[in-house]
């Protein structure tokens, strides 16, 4: 069963999520980064910066829309649920096309460390398309290529790779702008995952999250072969496919597979990016105030201690609580239901302790000087 071993497969699981997490964390501040640059570029005029007026592929989540988007993912899944043999097809399309310009984001600072010493950065204009540099150009195509083979092949390693691309364009792509939205998101996601994992079979006379999640899907060359009249022989032999909306890795024996849903990856890291966001923020404030003490009612050790390395330590505790609870009960478990408390909870008395909680919980990067040289989200 999926959910019924602890061994190298959960490992693996664990590591590879917290490795999304970090990298996609680090890939956000990054931009962030380069957004300030490119501002200080192209303007002399002084003021902080906001993200979204530079870079409009940022999407900052609002509180309206984290109170809406548990409803959306459940009108979604119940979609699928209802109408997958309808919609299989548009859908593996979609996503095969998403994956593919996640997985060459993903690819692309490798590609610029491959193509940096023979290649020029100068953009090629490919007329109404747009310009590219050459490590877009060869990100780009090694993902349509992968993409291609996992096709024709649906292996689960190609899948996985497919589903770290979404997770870390999704991380590094869409914001938190507070606490406060933080954990309107979470609670409400944690209320989505509980319902439909627990209470879904009893309404559905069906898990409706588990077979929405490990339902295959119909391989689109088959579906076109068939549609064409290629013949028996012609497209017939491509195995079906599971989506990349999720993380698998068999055990050692082979005997089966542990699942952990990008969701359950994305949601989280959504929060670790923003606090690793915040700690940054938090360090270049303090150094321009040439190092102020913090509060006086914590220690001076404590205030050494980041949000980030918490939150991820929390996470980190929260998979496996869940991981030990589907052991025990042998049975699929809502990770959100541990990965949530086991983060904000630790996150909220850290920031309570520290003094930062009420400017966390609602304006986190607002800078009183007209010339701060931080993000303002």
């Amino acid at each position: 069963r999926a959910y019924s071993l602890v061994d190298s497969s959960q490992v693996s699981t664990f590591l590879i999520s917290i490795l999304l997490i970090v990298y996609g964390s680090f890939r956000s501040l990054n931009m962030d980064f380069e957004n300030q640059d490119k501002e200080k570029d192209s303007s002399s005029t002084a003021g902080s910066f906001n993200g979204n007026s530079t870079n409009n592929s940022i999407q900052t989540i609002d509180s309206t829309q984290a109170l809406f988007l548990p409803i959306g993912a459940s009108v979604s899944l119940l979609v699928m649920f209802f109408f997958f043999d309808s919609v299989q097809v548009v859908f593996t399309i979609c996503t095969a096309v998403l994956a593919t310009i996640a997985f060459a984001f993903l690819l692309l600072p490798m590609c610029q460390y491959l193509t940096r010493p023979c290649s020029p950065q100068n953009k090629i204009s490919f007329g109404c398309c747009g310009r590219f540099t050459a490590a877009e150009l060869l990100s780009f195509s090694l993902s349509v290529m992968l993409v291609l083979i996992w096709v024709l092949t649906g292996h689960w390693l190609l899948m996985d790779a497919l589903a770290m691309g979404l997770c870390v364009a999704m991380i590094a792509f869409v914001r938190l702008p507070s606490l406060k939205v933080s954990c309107l998101l979470l609670s409400g996601l944690l209320i989505y995952d509980v319902f439909w994992v627990f209470f879904s079979a009893y309404i559905f006379n069906s898990n409706v999250m588990v077979k929405v999640a490990t339902q295959p899907a119909d391989n689109p060359l088959d579906v076109l072969s068939r549609k064409l009249h290629l013949g028996p022989n012609v497209g017939r032999d491509v195995p079906r496919l599971s989506l990349p909306g999720k993380l698998v890795f068999p055990s050692s024996t082979g005997s089966h597979f542990s699942m952990l849903g990008i969701g359950d990856i994305v949601m989280p890291g959504l929060l670790l990016c923003f606090v690793l966001r915040y700690d940054n923020y938090k360090k270049q404030a303090n150094s321009d105030s040439c190092g102020a003490p913090g509060p006086g009612n914590i220690s001076g050790r404590m205030q050494k201690v980041s949000y980030f390395h918490c939150t991820l330590i929390g996470y980190f505790v929260g998979l496996l609580t869940a991981t030990v609870a589907s052991r025990i009960h042998r049975a699929a478990q809502p990770a959100l239901l541990y990965l949530v408390p086991f983060t904000l909870l630790p996150l909220l008395t850290m920031a309570y302790l520290k003094g930062d909680l009420r400017r966390m919980w609602s304006e986190p990067f607002h800078s009183k000087s007209s010339s701060s040289r931080f993000l303002e989200v």
